[in-house]
């Protein structure tokens, strides 16, 4: 899988679940979640995941990528 990115998807209950999706599958995801209900279908890196679209209550998208140290003269 190609440019996979980290997202944390929060749910009503408290739980989280921690995923890496294309950018492709993130799209995908994010939009059905703007429609806001019914099931979705996610395949990621480790599997896939059916979500309950109406349970979701937060999506967290990894950043750029962090680096420690020093970049370049």
């Amino acid at each position: 899988m190609a440019e996979a990115k980290r997202i944390e998807i929060g749910f009503s209950g408290g739980q989280v679940a921690a995923v890496r999706l294309a950018e492709k599958e993130l799209t995908a995801f994010q939009t059905a979640l703007k429609k806001g209900t019914g099931w979705h279908d996610v395949t990621g890196e480790d599997g896939a995941l059916s979500l309950d679209l109406a349970t979701v209550t937060f999506v967290r998208v990894e950043g750029n990528e962090q680096s420690i140290g020093f970049a370049g003269d």
